[in-house]
């Protein structure tokens, strides 16, 4: 009788997981466990393309469902699991149905960070997320965005370009404060205000205002109210990790994995949004939400399971598209000293080098700039060491600075 490897979870992660072990020669049964209707799909769009109608399910489906049945995955789509029996190495499903496993992955993502304070609030992360938003956003509306990371100011340029009215409330005194140094916080909040985003940072939320259940303002502790018609959540996330921490596994913000995706128990991997893993280069541990990280935990779990070496180390990645500016991160900024431009802010071209005291490169910020986020990622790989005037001499190619 042949093993079996249940996923749980059909985002991104898990629905990667299951075509990798297929592509390493995985001869025996899969069945990826997801609590959407839908197969496996790209989630950044969400903020971006399918709010202005330029995706569509087809385009964001990360294979067509055809495949699944094709590569001999089964499909249990529409129910999650709700407990692990690790002794009898059996899941529970919110179905009822019991399922047995040899090995198990647990791809269970994260959900949004709910807004502490009276009144509903829309969040972002699934297709019916979207699809609600979607419907609230139209010319002349007005949307409070409650939150100024990624996800807030994705869709505020997505919201603008749709003709709405668009007011980020932001806790801290910056927005992408928790992901992006300072300078790259003013450039983006210059260029949202440019395109007539209100922003109104250092703010706390003290409740959303409405009759019937349609909202009319966000309320602000200084009893200030921002008149709105719709409001959107876009406060972070929290992993799903209650299931595997009921089933006693360690977590700490996130299930705690090794550098291989595996759990404490050699029969349970974790990959992708729920973990919390080892960042080598940086001689940590950390929770990295990206579509890389889930891709890179992937290969890792679907790597040893099939007995194969395990995947090239790399450096954590991150991307924002905002109206016509890509912000593409590299590396991530721990124990950076100094921070070095190198290109043209004005232009809306350039790169900001994070450095350590020995002039390591932490982390590279790119605004359209391709070439310096890609030598970035392989000078970080290598823990070069560059000085300030060398990347600040435009007369030096990043193949140069890379080599």
């Amino acid at each position: 009788m042949g093993q079996t490897i249940l996923i749980a979870g059909a985002g991104h992660a898990g629905g990667c997981a299951a075509a990798m072990l297929r592509q390493l020669g995985w001869q025996d049964g899969i069945t990826l466990i997801g609590d959407e209707p839908y197969v496996p799909y790209q989630r950044p769009p969400l903020s971006k393309a399918w709010l202005t109608g330029d995706e569509s399910a087809d385009s964001v489906v990360l294979r067509p469902a055809g495949f699944y049945a094709a590569a001999g995955i089964a499909l249990r789509l529409g129910t999650h699991v709700t407990g692990i029996d690790r002794a009898a190495r059996t899941v529970t499903l919110s179905d009822g149905d019991l399922l047995a496993y040899d090995t198990l992955i647990l791809a269970l993502g994260a959900r949004p960070r709910r807004l502490p304070v009276p009144g509903a609030a829309l969040e972002l992360r699934s297709i019916a997320d979207a699809d609600r938003l979607k419907a609230v956003i139209r010319p002349g509306g007005r949307l409070a965005i409650v939150g100024g990371g990624f996800i807030g100011l994705e869709v505020a340029a997505s919201a603008r370009a749709l003709g709405a009215d668009v007011t980020i409330i932001e806790r801290e005194d910056r927005v992408l404060a928790r992901v992006a140094c300072p300078v790259m916080s003013d450039f983006f909040h210059t260029r949202h205000q440019a395109r007539g985003v209100r922003i109104v940072s250092g703010a706390q939320v003290a409740a959303l205002e409405g009759t019937g259940g349609d909202v009319s303002g966000v309320r602000l502790s200084d009893g200030q109210v921002i008149g709105c018609d719709s409001v959107l959540a876009a406060t972070g996330a929290v992993p799903n990790d209650e299931t595997a921490r009921a089933a006693g596994l360690s977590c700490d913000n996130g299930i705690i994995v090794d550098l291989a995706a595996r759990t404490e128990d050699p029969a349970i991997f974790a990959i992708g949004d729920c973990t919390r893993r080892p960042l080598p280069l940086y001689g940590r541990m950390g929770r990295l939400e990206s579509v890389p990280n889930a891709l890179e935990q992937a290969r890792q779990a679907a790597g040893l399971i099939c007995g194969k070496p395990p995947p090239a180390p790399e450096v954590p990645w991150f991307w924002s598209d905002q109206y016509d500016l890509s912000l593409q991160i590299a590396g991530l900024p721990f124990d950076a000293t100094e921070v070095v431009l190198r290109g043209d802010l004005e232009a809306g071209r350039f790169a900001l080098f994070h450095l350590a005291a020995d002039g390591a490169v932490q982390a590279v910020e790119a605004v359209n700039a391709a070439t310096e986020f890609m030598g970035g990622r392989r000078i970080i790989l290598r823990r070069k060491q560059l000085t300030r005037t060398r990347i600040e001499d435009m007369s030096v190619s990043m193949q140069e600075l890379a080599a």
